[in-house]
């Protein structure tokens, strides 16, 4: 009797710990366009364009949910937002303010994503996210340019000629493309034309056949053509160094080259075109028929529970009465993911059901009085460009 009594003294003190724990988690949803979630948007957006190692940077478009999860020793911040493809490549060193989003008559890129970020002294960190990126299908402009896959075949013949014209009027030097960022034709009276973006970077050739460099010092631009294989325009703007950078090297770094730097030439031109050399596009493995590169889908590490798909809004997962786990130092370790370079800490969630009625009494409101009534949540935020 004294075994079983002393058990149940222990459950019963369980049971309590645990009541407290849950008693202190408050969940909040702030308006999607207040001062919180901006700053939250805004970390996260700079996180995502750091993980992303191919393609063009993002800007954010729209926040459009949020919630905050609040313990006495951090909160744990669930967004949802919207992102527009810019026009800068995430080898440019140019910052993001000073990108332009790509408009929709140039087929926009369209990023959703949903992102966990953990906010312990005032510092927020992402800790996780999942990210959907697709073409917008909105005013599609008829006789307009239309992305091509990535590895069409005769775009790419349209690159490497546009890159030999250029290689033709550089000195002691010979570029490879390093990836190809975008490719779209257009049907004019005399047939199609090609448009491409493309970055280069200095090449060791070898018989005819040449590979950039991997040199972090090596000399990297970013090319723009348009016109046929036989007939075209190419316009390239080198950089010192093009290599990913965070956000901070980002805010600290020079803006763009000055024109100076900016070689435009015509094929047009009296000059003898080189032979054509043989490019290896390694680097660029672009999935069969893509049209556009893709933001990393998933990063969640430590499966932190809180992401949830946009299709299950409906049945959307609130941890209403949960126990979020306090980091340790020991539990710091880094990510195994190529694509993403998050060292943060797991968080880990206990879970218990609740009637149905009690969610729904707690679900929007971070009251702590039991009258007081919690102003409706104003979500999605505003759209920032289209």
């Amino acid at each position: 009797m004294a075994a079983l009594k002393m058990n149940f003294l222990g459950i019963t003190l369980i049971l309590g710990l645990l009541a407290g724990v849950w008693a202190q988690i408050i969940i909040t949803r702030p308006e999607c366009d207040s001062v919180k979630a901006e700053e939250a948007a805004l970390v996260a957006q700079d996180y995502l364009n750091a993980q992303h190692t191919h393609g063009y940077k993002y800007a954010l478009n729209r926040v459009e949910d949020i919630k905050i999860y609040t313990k006495p020793d951090e909160d744990i911040y669930v967004l949802e937002v919207d992102l527009l493809e810019t026009d800068c490549h995430v080898l440019d060193p140019t910052p993001l303010a000073n990108c332009t989003v790509r408009p929709k008559i140039l087929t926009a890129i369209e990023g959703d994503c949903d992102v966990v970020l953990k906010e312990v002294g005032g510092v927020l960190t992402v800790i996780a996210f999942k990210c959907k990126t697709d073409e917008s299908t909105e005013d599609l402009c008829l006789g307009c340019a239309s992305l091509l896959p990535l590895n069409d075949t005769a775009a790419l013949e349209f690159v490497q000629a546009s890159l030999a014209t250029f290689n033709n009027m550089t000195v002691n030097v010979t570029y490879a493309v390093k990836e190809v960022g975008r490719m779209s034709s257009q049907v004019v009276s005399r047939g199609p034309i090609y448009f491409a973006e493309y970055v280069v970077a200095e090449a060791n050739c070898t018989e005819n056949v040449c590979t950039p460099l991997h040199d972090p010092a090596a000399v990297r631009g970013f090319c723009t053509a348009k016109g046929l294989s036989t007939d075209h325009s190419v316009d390239c703007k080198m950089f010192s160094t093009m290599m990913p950078v965070d956000a901070k090297t980002v805010a600290d770094s020079n803006s763009t080259a000055t024109d100076s730097n900016s070689t435009a030439t015509d094929s047009n031109s009296t000059a003898v075109m080189p032979p054509v050399v043989h490019i290896h596009l390694s680097s660029q493995s672009p999935k069969h028929g893509l049209k556009h590169h893709q933001l990393t889908a998933l990063h969640d590490p430590h499966r932190s529970d809180f992401l949830s798909a946009e299709s299950a809004e409906s049945v959307e997962r609130v941890t209403v009465a949960s126990s979020v786990a306090a980091p340790s130092p020991d539990s710091i370790s880094g990510s195994s993911s190529d694509s993403s370079a998050s060292a943060e800490v797991p968080v880990f969630v206990v879970k218990r059901d609740l009637p149905a009625a009690t969610i729904s009494s707690v679900i929007d409101t971070p009251v702590t009085h039991k009258d007081l009534v919690a102003p409706v949540p104003v979500c999605p935020g505003r759209v920032r460009f289209f």
